[in-house]
């Protein structure tokens, strides 16, 4: 279809360029090469399909300049498509005021990105940008079915359901009475999205079960996705004591599982008040917050593989499916949430915080009880939290203290403090005698690029103040 002159000045009378038009002068003077011709194809593409148009002056009011560019449109046209592999039509139109050029651009399809010399790109204002990882993710994405939405059971009626899912501990978790109908429960269940009703028969999703079963080897192709616990003999994987796998679904079993953990934790004795105390390796509040954390962020598209928790004599391993996608070194401050709708049912259950506060209660409990830092890991495929015993500061290494040291200086600034050399020695219990070898701890700690001082606070070592480095 020819464009009119009218149509062309509909478009100028845009008040600004929006996703679907791009104006540029590309007059003789200046031009356009034909590689920014590609990559604002490209761009457009990748935002919905629009026009890309030469010759007119980009900011309102826009007048018709008139350009020499893409003197050969049909030619202009061939190479698009031999270059690019999608068809772009390129249109010449004669207006009273000078010759404009208009490239009808198409949409991407669904789920794909068009890039053009090894990037995929996107406008950014008036420049053209590579797209960000986070965007690329998104349109990937773009009409796949969470696998967590998916249906793991279907054909139930009621009674089916009521059997599968623990909806007395559902109603429980939520502070509500249970219903005197069943047709109750099973309404709510549906408004919460964790069962569907089509044609008088019932379908649990997957988040409905992992959250709810009463036994998850009712649902074949979650099975694997259960937590399981691994209990070793010494600090090494060469001899195991017990391999346990957890049975029901994580909002129903979470607080099972905490007490199974904390059962097989290793004990060590120590004095208080000249009295001894058999106290566990690690307090209850480090075991459930990072297992609630390792559940709720796991990859469930990684197959075959669960949360895991192995416990060795002096520490304890937690990990799930899947790299973080927020950086270990931001775990204290950054929070996304990779399954939002299983970490809002989680929340509203009392099982976790959404906001990130988990790990900062267990740096913070790793502070209280004398604990060398977690130590946060992205492995292949892989995210790992590893917890250590208490250990003397005398026994930590050089990579413990700036691992402390760090993870110090990011919760004080998360609770709106800053970090100093005081602080960081009421971190390791140490006199003021030792200041000298804390700051040599913050020194290394700022050669790693983790902390940076606060140049307000003057020049003495003793009495800056430090923020991470992401401050």
């Amino acid at each position: 279809m020819t464009t009119s002159i009218e149509e062309l000045e509909g478009w100028m009378n845009v008040p600004s360029e929006d996703e679907n038009l791009e104006f540029k002068s590309a007059t003789a003077s200046g031009g356009i090469h034909s590689e920014r011709v590609f990559r604002y194809c490209v761009a457009l593409s990748n935002e919905g399909g629009g026009k890309l148009i030469l010759g007119v002056s980009n900011d309102p009011p826009r007048k018709v300049l008139g350009t020499n560019a893409a003197s050969d449109p049909a030619g202009m046209q061939k190479r698009i498509l031999d270059t690019l592999h999608f068809l772009v039509r390129v249109e010449e139109l004669k207006h009273p005021d000078g010759r404009v050029v208009i490239f009808h651009i198409p949409s991407r399809d669904q789920g794909t990105a068009r890039h053009y010399e090894g990037a995929y790109w996107m406008r950014s204002g008036e420049e053209l940008k590579p797209m960000t990882p986070e965007r690329l993710k998104e349109i990937f994405e773009e009409g796949t079915l969470d696998w967590l939405e998916g249906h793991t059971r279907t054909g139930l009626n009621a009674e089916e359901v009521v059997e599968l899912l623990d909806a007395q501990t559902f109603f429980t978790l939520l502070g509500m009475s249970y219903p005197s109908e069943r047709e109750a429960v099973i309404g709510r269940f549906v408004s919460e999205r964790l069962v569907d009703a089509s044609e008088n028969r019932l379908s649990i999703r997957r988040l409905g079960a992992l959250l709810l079963a009463k036994r998850l080897e009712d649902f074949p192709d979650l099975s694997r996705k259960a937590p399981r616990v691994v209990v070793y003999i010494g600090g090494s994987k060469i001899e195991t004591k017990l391999d346990q796998l957890g049975t029901k679904g994580y909002a129903v079993g979470f607080q099972g599982l905490v007490r199974y953990v904390m059962s097989q934790l290793p004990q060590n004795e120590v004095i208080v008040d000249a009295l001894r105390r058999e106290v566990k390796l690690l307090p209850e509040i480090v075991i459930r917050e990072l297992a609630a954390n390792a559940l709720i962020h796991q990859d469930f598209s990684e197959e075959g593989t669960g949360m895991m928790i192995e416990i060795y004599d002096n520490r304890v391993e937690i990990s799930s499916p899947g790299e973080p996608i927020v950086p270990v070194d931001r775990f204290i401050d950054g929070y996304q949430s990779r399954n939002e709708r299983l970490a809002s049912l989680m929340r509203r259950f009392g099982i976790c915080e959404e906001k990130s506060s988990g790990i900062d209660k267990v740096v913070q409990a790793a502070e209280m009880y004398q604990l060398p830092a977690p130590d946060f890991r992205a492995g292949f495929h892989r995210t790992q939290a590893i917890i250590y015993g208490p250990k003397a500061f005398e026994d930590m290494d050089r990579k413990d203290r700036i691992r402390a040291c760090y993870q110090h200086c990011a919760l004080k600034c998360v609770m709106g403090e800053q970090m100093t050399n005081q602080s960081l020695r009421d971190r390791f219990h140490l006199p003021e005698a030792k200041s000298a070898i804390v700051s040599q701890i913050i020194s290394a700690t700022q050669d790693a690029g983790l902390i940076k001082v606060d140049e307000k606070s003057g020049g003495s070592r003793k009495f800056a103040r430090y923020y991470p480095f992401w401050a």
